[in-house]
């Protein structure tokens, strides 16, 4: 079953654990249970079926490129528009998405091939993480 897999991957944004379960995500990363992930989406037609985009926010989202968004109701979501990325999204429709280390610690290749139940080659690093923006339903403030 495709959506209890963690999978190691490069993303739109750095090399990263992919997965729809959140709880196991969070045994991995050694990451405290109540912790919000990033919900990386295929689609803005996926984003609109998760939550509804405040109006003054619609035209940025829709040009919006390796930006994760936190949503009035505190989850946070990024349409990722990364070709390889976005093909294993199609396939999974949403998933949870975190970088590939334990919490607090830096990428170790060895953790990150032991604790991930599949790995999609190549794993490729990049050094630009996502923009974090919280929107409200008329504000928004930049976070990273």
């Amino acid at each position: 079953m495709l959506t209890r897999k963690v999978f190691l991957t490069k993303t739109d944004t750095t090399i990263g654990f992919v997965s729809q379960n959140a709880k196991r995500l969070s045994q991995i990363k050694g990451r405290p249970a109540g912790k919000h992930y990033i919900k990386a989406l295929p689609s803005l037609a996926s984003l609109k079926m998760q939550t509804r985009i405040p109006s003054p926010h619609k035209n940025r989202i829709r040009r919006a490129g390796k930006t994760t968004f936190v949503m009035p109701n505190a989850n946070s979501y990024r349409v990722v528009r990364d070709p390889h990325h976005t093909l294993l999204l199609s396939r999974l429709g949403w998933a949870y998405t975190t970088s590939a280390n334990q919490s607090g610690k830096a990428y170790d290749e060895l953790f990150a091939k032991e604790a991930s139940d599949v790995i999609i080659l190549p794993l490729q690093q990049t050094d630009t993480p996502s923009t974090i923006l919280k929107i409200g339903k008329t504000h928004i403030k930049r976070i990273r």
